[in-house]
């Protein structure tokens, strides 16, 4: 999964990887003692919009 539940397009999800490394935008975890856990790698070239399949 590369972050396809925060982002509609390739854009909005390189731009949701590259604000959650940096701290920006989404929330603390209470209670967690442990260091941000790291965004996953995004694959090389541009994601592919599957659609939806009826």
């Amino acid at each position: 999964m590369f972050w396809n539940w925060i982002g509609r397009s390739n854009e909005e999800i390189v731009q949701a990887r590259q604000d959650w490394m940096e701290g920006t935008r989404f929330g603390e975890v209470k209670g967690y003692d442990g260091d941000p856990l790291p965004a996953p790698e995004l694959p090389p070239g541009p994601l592919k919009v599957r659609g939806r399949v009826r």
